[in-house]
């Protein structure tokens, strides 16, 4: 991707760094007996989202950009949770005594979201403006209902860097692949409760874009598939502006 450039038309650097919050099922072998006999939840989209990981591989490959990959089960602490939120631990954990929780935050979800935080900071005293993607995915049908779009752009409609990103982005990938259903701000809003939604207020506007791509698990079982949506993000990506506003 070239650098972006401000409304000015001078260009800005622009650093893309790639996460996934859901990348895997792996529960520390300390917790492992509280899992025993829950094997099907751990594979379930309950458990971690199914394709995510591999198609953030290819991204941050492909652009040669940071990496962030938390493979801890959701179902142990979600990582993609303010560490206030109800559910930040499954039904599972969430009865453990404070001090029990506490070091699964610190072991896991501090040193996830740490990590990130600190790239962040780092491209950001280099001059270079951060757009963040979080790769994720979604079951396509939840509670019986069916959900209509293969891909989902989440963003903060309040940021025009990241509206007007993702308008792009929604169109390139449409170009790409005409089959495409490619929906924004489905199926969750961009600013509910997660990391990006954290990051927002703690770095500006112009400084920070964070965007969560959603896929639907329907096209990333197989190998074929998972290798086609890479292409396809990557294809779509390539010589789209680094929009920040």
């Amino acid at each position: 991707m070239p650098p972006s450039r401000s409304r000015s038309g001078t260009s800005s650097r622009a650093a893309l760094i790639v996460t996934c919050e859901h990348g895997g099922n792996l529960i520390p072998r300390r917790w492992a007996i509280l899992f025993r006999g829950r094997g099907a939840w751990l594979r379930s989209h309950r458990g971690y989202d199914l394709g995510a990981a591999p198609v953030a591989k290819y991204l941050a490959r492909t652009f040669r950009a940071p990496l962030f990959i938390a493979t801890t089960s959701r179902l142990l602490v979600d990582m993609n949770r303010s560490d206030h939120h109800p559910r930040l631990f499954s039904k599972v954990t969430r009865p453990l005594p404070e001090k029990e929780r506490r070091r699964i935050v610190e072991q896991h979800y501090d040193r996830h979201r740490g990590a990130v935080e600190r790239a962040i900071v780092r491209a950001e005293k280099l001059g270079s403006r951060v757009v963040h993607i979080a790769v994720h995915s979604f079951t396509p049908i939840l509670n019986g209902i069916p959900r209509r779009a293969d891909v989902g752009l989440l963003y903060d409609p309040a940021r025009a860097g990241e509206r007007e990103f993702c308008a792009r982005w929604q169109v390139a990938l449409e170009r790409v692949d005409p089959s495409l259903r490619v929906r924004r701000n489905y199926p969750y809003r961009g600013t509910s409760d997660g990391f990006t939604t954290a990051l927002r207020r703690a770095h500006s506007a112009s400084a920070y874009a964070g965007i969560e791509v959603e896929l639907s698990q329907r096209l990333l079982r197989t190998p074929a598939g998972l290798h086609r949506m890479g292409r396809l993000l990557v294809e779509s990506l390539v010589g789209l502006p680094l929009q920040l506003g």
